[in-house]
């Protein structure tokens, strides 16, 4: 049996008179009376725990992958209730016990409804929008429910220690328990099927919660096909015995299409003499695996015909009857079209067997579904036009290939942050004239279309400035007053392409550019180099007695000061020396509070290479960069190393 209420004379209270400067691990929060607020409230409590453990609090050293899990489960739960069955907003505290007891409170403001007991659900049911009391008793230590005006709490004590159940009650609490761990994605995706006179009473109690769920297992997906597949799996069994969803192109879902035979279509699908291939399948749903590639077959046969006007539905779909069996012969058919942003963009099919006509309450709810099904699938659409079109602009913002030096080993690691969007690193290595090769790695401010405006006007004019046979600090001086003046405006006309019109008062932005430029130029017994940093990180030489030191001055980033004048420095690389250059990606690389080159840590990581070629050498800082933090890193990175042969 699971613990017997009691009642709690103190509802919230503060950690027992701590100790100064001593901190309690508590949490507390306001959630509106939304179906949302289950999903926030199992958010802050992983958080919560997660803060308080590496914060080392009282009571976190008995803190356990299983309290985090009953925490969760429990907040979920008393959350659920209080959304469902109150209505109103919800105060959710959360504080940790010295002794690793958690005490979970959830305050609502309908005081004269009692918590619903979960015993009270018939024993077939899986009830969608919380089990209650029932699994919080299973898994508290103790709980209870206080009554104060015009408030209602219920609580539960979990204690650090997993509670042993008595011996006649193992198999149900096991069952349970392996039901929670899911935390409502596996219910949702794989219920038991609601039928008969169960259903009205699940739609009118659960739909709220499910939709709420089904939102935000459909937000979090950034592919079409993979909406489809879960489109099916939340309607298959509860809803319906079969699902299918049609996905539609632009052009398409635009223009519309004929159905198979019909008019002078000869079988294809064509309007206005414009040749198409229709709707895609794109996934096909059943209870009974073995029936669903019978089903396809058949449905492939059948596309669904949209209407003219754009209407979501639902309308009548010929039953399939044929591939499903004796035993689903006869049954009913819906087909909503799937619309986001008034464009169509699919069409979602459900059926169920032995039945004449969908209930209402679920022909409603399936909209409802739909509808999110569609934003989900236009939101992976955008997504992927969004990452194809950055991926292209970044490709033509880098060098095809990097070129091969004489004399010159060369490796290069470049690693944009947000692989959806341009970078705003670049780099580049080019032969220029008079037996010169060029080289240069920079970093433009910010990220985005506009650092892609910058970077595709200062590279063309780095090379043709270089091919032209201007010295280095030459080449600076240009590029820093071109950013002054015709990169600025471009940068600009892109932020307002994106974000509208400029605020009254507020002129053009100037796209700052850290830089390092130099050229390279290969003689009897090694290369010489000349090269400039505008306020990038500065070059280290590593020569190959394995002494490491800086190869130029700081100097100011392009794009600040007008007239700005440049110097650069000369200087040989003999056989086996390596220069290293990096963004701010690398020298910047946090863990903690500490950065990567603090203390010269980017130094000491390059004396470490001594006797590497300049592949392994850009490797293994690649390697060190990413392990001195715990988490993958949060800017762009390149790195380029040139090494004398």
């Amino acid at each position: 049996m699971g613990a017997i209420p009691v009642q709690r004379e103190t509802i919230t209270r503060a950690c027992d008179a701590p100790a100064p400067g001593n901190e309690c691990a508590q949490t507390r929060t306001v959630l509106p009376g939304s179906p949302l607020s289950p999903g926030s409230a199992r958010t802050l409590v992983r958080a919560a725990l997660d803060d308080w453990a590496s914060s080392g609090l009282p009571g976190t050293e008995h803190l356990s992958e299983r309290l985090l899990d009953d925490a969760v489960v429990a907040v979920s739960e008393l959350v659920t209730n209080a959304v469902v069955h109150a209505g109103t907003e919800v105060e959710l505290s959360c504080r940790l016990e010295e002794d690793g007891a958690l005490l979970v409170e959830v305050l609502d403001h309908h005081p004269s409804r009692a918590p619903r007991d979960g015993e009270l659900e018939a024993p077939y049911e899986t009830p969608e929008y919380g089990r209650g009391l029932r699994l919080v008793s299973r898994l508290a230590e103790s709980w209870g429910v206080t009554y104060r005006t015009g408030a209602k709490t219920v609580w539960a004590r979990l204690p650090a220690e997993d509670p042993v159940p008595l011996k006649d009650d193992i198999e149900a609490y096991a069952e349970e328990r392996a039901l929670e761990r899911g935390l409502r994605v596996a219910e949702i995706l794989a219920p038991e099927p609601q039928r008969a006179e169960r259903e009205r009473d699940w739609l009118n109690r659960g739909a709220l919660s499910f939709l709420a769920e089904a939102s935000d297992l459909l937000a979090g997906q950034l592919d079409e096909n993979l909406v489809a597949a879960l489109a099916g799996q939340l309607i298959v069994p509860r809803l319906a015995d079969w699902c299918a969803v049609w996905l539609e192109d632009e052009v398409a879902g635009r223009w519309g299409y004929a159905r198979s035979g019909d008019g002078d279509s000869g079988g294809g699908w064509a309007v206005d003499g414009i040749a198409g291939t229709g709707p895609r399948l794109a996934r096909v749903w059943h209870g009974s695996e073995n029936l669903i590639e019978e089903l396809r077959r058949a449905l492939e046969k059948e596309p669904p015909l949209p209407p003219d006007n754009h209407r979501t539905g639902p309308i009548a779909y010929p039953w399939p009857g044929d591939a499903l069996g004796r035993r689903q012969e006869h049954g009913t058919a819906l087909a909503y079209r799937l619309i986001a942003g008034g464009h169509p963009l699919g069409t979602l099919v459900i059926g169920r067997a032995d039945l004449l006509r969908f209930p209402d309450e679920v022909t409603g709810l399936v909209e409802d579904l739909s509808r999110r099904v569609a934003l989900a699938i236009g939101a992976a659409r955008q997504y992927a036009r969004q990452a194809t079109i950055s991926r292209v602009l970044q490709r033509g913002l880098l060098p095809g290939a990097v070129a091969e030096i004489p004399g010159v080993a060369s490796a290069l690691v470049y690693e944009p942050c947000d692989k959806g969007g341009p970078s705003g690193d670049f780099y580049d290595l080019f032969p220029a004239r008079d037996g010169r090769w060029c080289f240069a790695i920079g970093d433009v401010q910010g990220k985005g279309p506009e650092a892609a405006v910058v970077i595709g006007i200062a590279r063309p004019w780095l090379r043709l400035l270089a091919r032209e046979g201007y010295r280095v600090s030459d080449v600076l001086d240009r590029l820093n007053q071109l950013l002054l003046d015709d990169a600025t405006e471009a940068a600009d006309a892109a932020a307002r392409a994106l974000v509208g019109p400029a605020a009254p008062g507020d002129g053009p932005q100037t796209r700052f550019l850290s830089l390092l430029y130099g050229e390279l130029t290969p003689f009897d017994g090694g290369i010489r180099c000349t090269l400039a940093s505008a306020g990038h990180p500065l070059p280290l030489l590593l020569g190959a007695d394995g002494e490491v030191h800086t190869a130029a001055q700081p100097q100011t980033l392009l794009g600040v000061v007008e007239d700005a004048t440049y110097t650069s420095e000369t200087f040989e690389l003999r056989s086996g020396d390596t220069l290293l250059c990096v963004t701010d990606g690398v020298t910047e690389r946090r863990s903690g509070t500490r950065q990567f080159d603090d203390g010269d840590g980017l130094a000491t990581a390059l004396a470490g290479c001594t006797g590497l070629n300049a592949q392994l050498i850009a490797e293994r800082i690649r390697r060190l960069v990413h392990e001195f933090g715990g988490r993958p890193p949060e800017d762009d990175l390149a790195l380029l190393v040139l090494q004398a042969e």
